[in-house]
């Protein structure tokens, strides 16, 4: 039998509710957090997270369920073009302007815009104190993200995608990213700016392309 099809004002709520938590469980982590207050940020009856989730533990796995659907539907073009191209095959020129399009994309999202905030505190507490939802996030999006750019990697330098080498410089290119979300309100502070909105985006894409520019025109000489 097919489970009766939630109606749109339940819907709601547990959208309300994941959206809550995801903030909430960022900001003052999964103990620190109450279900009470979780219910109170989404104007939402307590009991509707026991009846959506069976509890505070399903919630954080349905906030991390959210972020791996976030993320895949950002990633998701221009994985797949990666995956077609690397199917088809490519030169490493092509491959090199493929990782400048993921970088711009990376940054426009994780410095640039809002929800990636919330989305970055979550992840950095699960990394804290790994759980299920740690776990969910890295299956996810993780592992199968970092490993089809470790796949362009190899085609952009001639470094085997899966070497220590080319794993770690690929952790070092989202790490660059990312440390534009954790880093933001020094730099913010430090260049001036009021905020990071698509101009101050567009300037980070620059200097990160500059630096991948770099180190991939540095592997290609070291190669024999």
């Amino acid at each position: 039998m097919k489970p009766p099809i939630a109606s749109p004002a339940a819907e709601q709520t547990r959208n309300a509710l994941v959206t809550a938590a995801l903030r909430l469980f960022g900001l003052q982590g999964f103990d620190g957090t109450s279900t009470r207050e979780i219910a109170a940020a989404a104007n939402a009856n307590i009991g509707s997270i026991a009846y959506h989730f069976g509890g505070k533990d399903g919630l954080r796995m349905a906030a991390a369920d959210h972020i791996v659907t976030t993320i895949q539907s950002i990633a998701a073009p221009a994985i797949g073009q990666i995956q077609e191209a690397l199917e088809t095959g490519m030169s490493p020129a092509d491959a090199h302007r493929r990782l400048d399009v993921v970088v711009e994309r990376m940054v426009g999202f994780i410095a640039a815009r809002p929800e990636a905030g919330e989305i970055v505190l979550f992840v950095l507490r699960e990394l804290s104190r790994p759980s299920a939802a740690l776990d969910r996030i890295y299956a996810g999006v993780f592992e199968p993200v970092h490993r089809q750019l470790c796949l362009l990697w190899e085609q952009a330098t001639g470094e085997p995608a899966e070497s220590e080498r080319t794993r770690l410089t690929v952790f070092t290119l989202i790490g660059q990213a990312v440390y534009f979300r954790i880093g933001r309100e020094a730099v913010l502070r430090r260049m001036g700016w009021n905020e990071i909105g698509p101009g101050e985006a567009g300037k980070l894409v620059e200097v990160i392309k500059g630096n991948l520019d770099a180190i991939v025109a540095a592997r290609r000489r070291d190669r024999p």
